[in-house]
């Protein structure tokens, strides 16, 4: 089973996420409202998350400043990152994200996305 870290600050995606993602089979290991919380979490949690879905544009720390610190603590970590802003697409993936979703999408591209980087 694939587990996950959910990193958005919209409670509403945050549930969502997590919702339609249990329904396909995935185990959601935390979740997190902005980039600090993220790191803070990833850095403290035994069980290292499969893959991080990760948002832009957040209070404290980006999303793009929480991928370098989490990639920096586990170069090898899959990080799937999700923004309205297609221009912060190849700052996404020199920080270190695998994938990039741009916003809005179905939840099917999510899953897509999810199966792609999980068989990686």
């Amino acid at each position: 089973m694939t587990s996950v870290l959910i990193v958005d600050d919209e409670l509403f995606i945050v549930e969502l996420y997590r919702d339609i993602l249990q329904l396909r089979g995935y185990k959601i290991v935390g979740t997190a409202f902005d980039g600090e919380e993220a790191v803070r979490k990833y850095s403290s949690n035994s069980e290292k998350p499969d893959v991080v879905i990760m948002d832009h544009r957040m209070p404290v720390m980006n999303g793009v400043q929480a991928t370098r610190e989490i990639i920096k603590m586990n170069p090898k970590q899959k990080v799937i990152f999700v923004s309205a802003d297609v221009m912060v697409e190849k700052e996404a993936r020199e920080a270190g994200a695998i994938d990039f979703l741009p916003k809005p999408f179905r939840m099917d591209d999510l899953i897509e996305k999810m199966q792609k980087v999980s068989a990686q």
